[in-house]
């Protein structure tokens, strides 16, 4: 297991991007893992987490200066392409949740 993602102190925003894929195709894996570096080369991302279980289901939290580069990062023409391809043939669900963080902790820490 990899360690989370770290991002810089509050505030930032996150994006979490809950699915469930519909069966499995190879070509998935190939565009996630592109999409992941295009992800964090785009500018305003600070860095991401992602885990996916047996069952097919998966959570990617991406972290983000602001509104402008979460917006940039939606319409940008390969991660468009992902987007139909996910929304046609690889999740049988999904949702997307924009957050802006004010407060974050990492542990362990002392529960006081």
């Amino acid at each position: 297991m990899t360690q989370p993602f770290a991002p810089p102190d509050p505030p930032y925003y996150a994006v979490v991007f809950v699915s469930l894929r519909s069966g499995d195709n190879p070509a998935y894996a190939r565009t996630a893992e592109k999409m992941e570096v295009l992800a964090r080369e785009h500018p305003g991302c600070l860095g991401l987490d992602s885990a996916r279980g047996a069952d097919g289901l998966g959570i990617t939290v991406s972290y983000w200066r602001d509104e402008e580069s979460i917006r940039s990062w939606k319409s940008d023409a390969r991660h468009l392409a992902a987007q139909i391809l996910g929304a046609t043939a690889w999740y049988s669900a999904y949702s997307l949740h924009v957050a802006h963080v004010e407060r974050s902790y990492r542990g362990p820490r002392a529960i006081v």
